[in-house]
């Protein structure tokens, strides 16, 4: 396969409701879309899915934009390629950036399993026609304007309901959920918006018998978080912190985390 053309879309798409979390509020959700040619005539779609702001990374839509643009794009076009293996090899040099890697990556995706015919998910070695799938909510006005959307999201059938917690709106909000829904699969994200000063809610929140509380602490650390998993029951999620196997590898020798979120990009 040899890729002809690269072109990239900035799109934006407005949100049914307002999205908040600990770091911000997103109203509408900027996302820049890759599109792969090859030489057959087929077109590949992908997405670099970095935030509008360096909130969440420090890459954003137009970072991703620029690293396509001049670093990446000139190393896949007109060039063959067999495997995804060998189409993410031409542009290893580049460090980090793992969004704007992932748009590329993808699109690319995209057009294998075009080539070789078969669903993406046979391509990545699936074997189930349907996965079950959560929601994560965001931090609403007042706990019935959330109860209501949990409500909402099951009866829509998704299994697993995660909602976003900062200092403030945390334990009664929990204790809410489980008031009214009961041991429905519930787990919590914090976006790093706590310390090791805060192991007395998280002690406490484990009467609730969460799924997981993700990403309680700093954003790049994993040493506070294997603290606090040592002291508390309620498995830790991480996020943030983790940008590779490497990483995972670290935290998971370290006991900084039982669950890892894992994320195109």
């Amino acid at each position: 396969m040899q890729i002809v053309r690269v072109e990239l879309r900035e799109v934006a798409i407005p949100m049914v409701s307002t999205f908040q979390t600990s770091f911000g509020v997103i109203e509408r959700r900027p996302t820049l879309l890759v599109k792969l040619y090859d030489s057959e005539g087929r077109v590949g779609y992908g997405e670099a899915a970095a935030l509008p702001a360096p909130l969440y990374s420090y890459e954003t839509t137009g970072t991703c934009r620029e690293i396509l643009a001049r670093f990446i794009a000139p190393l896949v076009l007109h060039r063959p390629f067999a495997t995804v293996e060998e189409f993410v090899a031409a542009y290893q040099g580049v460090r980090g950036n793992p969004f704007a890697k992932t748009g590329m990556e993808t699109a690319f995706w995209h057009l294998l399993a075009q080539e070789q015919n078969c669903s993406l998910a046979q391509c990545l070695g699936g074997t189930q026609p349907r996965i079950p799938v959560g929601e994560s909510l965001g931090i609403k006005k007042t706990l019935d304007e959330l109860c209501a959307e949990v409500e909402l999201r099951l009866r829509e059938g998704y299994r697993r309901i995660k909602v976003k917690i900062k200092p403030g709106w945390d334990l009664e909000v929990v204790r809410e959920l489980r008031r009214v829904f009961g041991d429905i699969d519930l787990m919590v994200d914090a976006n790093s918006a706590y310390t090791l000063q805060d192991i007395d809610l998280f002690k406490q929140l484990d009467a609730f018998h969460l799924t997981m509380i993700e990403q309680p602490l700093g954003y790049d650390d994993i040493v506070d978080h294997a603290t606090l998993q040592k002291a508390i029951a309620t498995p830790i999620c991480l996020d943030e912190s983790i940008h590779s196997a490497e990483d995972a590898r670290k935290a998971i020798q370290l006991g900084s985390c039982r669950i890892i979120n894992i994320k195109p990009g």
